[in-house]
This record gives structure tokens, C-alpha cells and sequence, in this order.
């Protein structure tokens, strides 16, 4: 779909739920690291209310234009939620495959009710691993530099 079809779906232009949007983005933390881009290649598509979206990153693009560019500051509970204590587990270490050569860092996954929960090795012990099972970007505050390509 051209960058004219997108525009030209939507009335007046304006981010609202429901619409498609295409936009080039960078997501920075404070201190000026870069964790994503699309700036270097191709811009993203993306459906407002689709659940797919961060809370604050989506309601921030709503009532912007085709055109517009700005900068998002999101807040930790509107991004990837505060950092909470209870998500850093002690699993016996006879979960893990004795294939697997654990160390500090290490992403690992388990299977969990809602599908694959993925998690941090922060501590080996004898008998068990601590794992935090928090997105690694909780209690971060976020800030999306974006420029608004189409609407529609």
C-alpha cells in the first residue's frame, strides 16, 4: 500500500483507534543509548488499538498528522511497567537442561500459562538460579523520537 493510500483512508489525517500507521521511529533510554530503530531501514506499520502498542507510546501518537515529528517521553508504568521484586524467581537448577551452560546474563524461557515467559539469569547457586522475569526495560523511562509518514 503506497504512503498516498494510507493518507487517503483516513478523513483527516489524525491518529485515532482503529487506523493504520506508518511511521519511522528510534527508541532511546536517558542515558542515550538507542535499544531500537527503524531510521536505518524500513518504516514500521503499525495498528492503533491492536493491543500490540506500549500504553504510552500509543496514546502519546494519538491526534498526531502525517508529518509530524516529536519526541515521546513514556513513563516506566505506561511503557514496560515498574520493575517489581516478585518477578525475580529461585528455580531448582534441575529445571535447566544439563546441556545448558548457565551463566550470569543468560536469557532463558520456560513455558508458562500465558505461552513462553522469557527470563534474565541474574545469580547461580549451588542448587538453584535466580532468575528475574522482568522486561529488561522495567522501570525505565523510554523516549521515542518519531516522524509520522501516513495515516490512514
Amino acid at each position: 500500500m503506497s504512503e498516498e493510500n494510507l493518507i487517503a483512508s483516513s478523513a483527516d489525517g489524525t491518529i485515532r483507534h482503529g487506523v493504520r500507521v506508518r511511521l519511522h521511529f528510534a527508541l532511546w533510554l536517558e542515558t542515550g543509548e538507542e535499544i531500537d530503530t527503524t531510521r536505518r531501514g524500513r518504516p514500521a506499520t503499525l495498528e492503533i488499538g491492536d493491543g500490540n502498542l506500549l500504553p504510552g507510546f500509543e496514546v502519546a501518537l494519538l491526534g498526531m498528522k502525517a508529518g509530524d515529528d516529536a519526541q515521546l517521553v513514556i513513563e516506566p508504568e505506561a511503557a514496560f511497567g515498574q520493575h517489581r521484586q516478585e518477578n525475580i524467581q529461585i528455580v531448582r537448577r534441575d529445571r535447566f537442561s544439563d546441556e545448558l551452560v548457565l551463566e550470569r546474563g543468560l536469557m532463558v524461557s520456560f513455558d508458562g500459562p500465558g505461552g513462553e515467559l522469557p527470563g534474565v539469569v541474574r545469580r547461580i547457586m549451588d542448587n538453584a538460579v535466580e532468575v528475574d522475569f522482568n522486561h529488561p526495560l522495567a522501570g525505565r523511562k523510554v523516549i521515542f523520537d518519531v516522524s509520522i509518514l501516513a495515516v490512514g
